[in-house]
This record gives structure tokens, sequence and C-alpha cells, in this order.
């Protein structure tokens, strides 16, 4: 489920899965179980066969994605600042923005059928 950071369930979310409240989420959130007919339709949405076999393995999988995403957007991160680096005092190296390959398109172009104005021209392959 797409929670947004006021706790609520994003528009996809709401549209996908009716069957959720829209409305802010209370402190303990209780496990959010798909039904089969959730999990039909996000098959649907997603163009997957799904066996009658193998739907009751998809609804509980799906729960438990839910549901642990549930669990993730209780976690109060509103003291948490954002981070570039994930380790304290590093930064990402980056190389000097230089050119290091001399420009040899003319000689590999020369290997080509045909090219007209610096471009290779290929056969027409849709009508």
């Amino acid at each position: 489920a797409n929670v947004t950071t006021d706790g609520t369930f994003s528009k996809a979310t709401c549209i996908i899965l009716p069957s959720y409240s829209c409305a802010p989420a209370a402190p303990s959130i209780t496990p959010m179980s798909l039904t089969r007919q959730e999990v039909e339709k996000i098959a649907h949405l997603a163009r997957l066969a799904i066996t009658a076999e193998e739907m009751p393995v998809y609804v509980q999988s799906l729960s438990s994605i839910v549901d642990f995403v549930a669990e993730l957007a209780r976690a109060d991160t509103g003291d948490v600042e954002p981070m570039a680096h994930p380790l304290v005092g590093q930064h990402q190296r980056l190389r000097a923005d230089v050119v290091t390959e001399v420009d040899m398109h003319e000689l590999y172009q020369a290997n080509a059928p045909a090219v007209q104005s610096g471009l290779y021209v290929v056969p027409r392959v849709i009508e």
C-alpha cells in the first residue's frame, strides 16, 4: 500500500483497493489482509494469470507485504534527517567531467552500408 507522509493512503491505493480507509491511520495499525477479489483485481491490472490453486498463496503473500509496509509506516521518522550517504562524513566521489575519448564516428560510419548527414540509414521495417 502506498502510505503518504501523513499516514493516509495514496489515491491510487484507494482506487485499486477500495476496502481500505483513505483516512489518516490510527496509531495502532491492524493487519490488512487482502481479499481474493482484491488480489484478482491486482492480477488483472498487472496482466498476471493466476490459477485458482495459486490464488491462496498470492493472497497470503501480498497480504504479508501490505502488512509489512503498514508496519514500516508506523515508524516515527519525523526527527530523521535526509542523508546523501549512509556513512557519516562520507561523500560520493565523482570523476572530473572531461572528454576522455576521441570522436571516431566517421571511422565507425565508414563501415556502415548507408550514412546520411552523419546518421546511419536503415531499411524501413514498418509501413
